[in-house]
């Protein structure tokens, strides 16, 4: 064999392998990115649920706080209609 196929085929063996290393490392940084800003909206979502459950728990002990065993507060307040509800309706 000739000695100048060799070294181009090896050549182009070790070029085959860093192209195919670089691809798989933009792959991941590309999946990276989707994991993190699917947390980050998450994220935002879990705060604004907690947000409202905060403010709704707390209407609810501010109409607790009016109510005496023998007066009528009237009915307790709803809670927001953004609030998901679906953990507490099983």
């Amino acid at each position: 064999m000739d000695v100048g196929a060799l070294v181009g085929g090896a050549s182009g063996l070790v070029v085959g392998v860093l192209a195919w290393t670089q691809t798989r490392a933009t792959n991941k940084r590309s999946d990276f990115t989707a994991i993190t800003e699917r947390l980050d909206q998450e994220l935002k979502d879990e705060r604004t649920q907690r947000k409202l459950l905060t403010s709704f728990v707390l209407d609810l002990l501010r109409w607790a706080q009016r109510v005496e065993p023998d007066t009528q507060a009237g009915p307790p307040p709803e809670p927001p209609a953004e609030m998901d509800l679906t953990p507490w309706r099983r």
